[in-house]
């Protein structure tokens, strides 16, 4: 693998990545790393969960599975991948091991910077949202900086960071928005995708052709409802027979329940 040149990022003289938890967003951040050919002169990776840690090592032998999150956070740059309801005590372990010149990244929602501030002596603290595409380097990943980073620091933090995709920052205030609007957003769909490909099987598809012919409609039905000059109940319109259109009220429902009472919760 290329190592990204620590001369290149001398403004925060980055040479260590520390992850906090070891499951589903460290595993997406480090794929977009290793497809992109990146590494660092260390990767850290605390996650208390043995077999969890065991399959991140084997697809990524390069990382070292530490044994304390206090070890992860020594890092120059600390991810810390937990969820909110962890975030408090995770962050009272590693308040010891964090300096003032560690950058300090939150991946997780409703835990604000300001709280953060409070609880680590690190200076520079950055939340962000990321993306299941960014597991091909196709994010969408909004970020949030505290006022301790200058112009230039962001930049360098973000030209390593575009690496898993598109990575825009943001007012903190957006973030939960993100959260539901976006990092969430292909899972109410793919589990349809999934359906739609059992049952293109049994109308005689052949799987590989099932595959084909959903992705390709999917890709080009988005391309319409999004660049063309209709307004969405004229896409809507395009095609007369709906074969679920009875329903649709009921999921519309669903969604409006579902996701925005999940955003008052996971709101700061």
């Amino acid at each position: 693998m290329v190592c990204y040149n620590p001369k290149k990022l001398s403004l925060m003289k980055t040479k260590a990545l520390g992850f906090i938890g070891g499951g589903r967003v460290t595993r997406i951040i480090l794929q977009a790393l290793q497809n992109k050919k990146v590494a660092f002169d260390s990767i850290a990776v605390y996650e208390p969960n043995t077999e969890i840690a065991a399959g991140l090592k084997k697809s990524f032998p390069e990382i070292a599975t530490v044994a304390t999150p206090q070890e992860a956070a020594r890092q120059d740059i600390v991810f810390l991948a937990v969820h909110p309801p962890v975030m408090i005590e995770t962050l009272g372990n590693i308040r010891d091991a964090v300096t003032a010149e560690t950058v300090v990244i939150s991946l997780a929602p409703k835990i604000p910077v300001v709280k953060m501030e409070e609880l680590l002596p690190a200076k520079k603290i950055a939340r962000m949202i990321p993306n299941a595409t960014s597991y091909i380097n196709k994010g969408y990943n909004p970020i949030t900086f505290n006022s301790a980073f200058t112009p230039e620091e962001k930049q360098v933090l973000l030209k390593m960071l575009k690496k898993a995709g598109k990575t825009m920052e943001v007012e903190e205030k957006m973030l939960e928005g993100y959260a539901i609007v976006s990092a969430m957003l292909p899972t109410y769909f793919w589990f349809q995708w999934k359906k739609m490909e059992e049952i293109a099987m049994k109308t005689g598809f052949s799987e590989t052709d099932a595959k084909k012919v959903i992705g390709d409609t999917l890709k080009r039905s988005l391309k319409l409802y999004y660049t063309s000059d209709l307004s969405p109940e004229e896409v809507i319109d395009l095609v007369p027979v709906k074969p679920i259109g009875d329903h649709e009220a009921e999921i519309e429902q669903i969604l409006e329940t579902k996701l925005l009472g999940l955003y008052e919760k996971i709101k700061p």
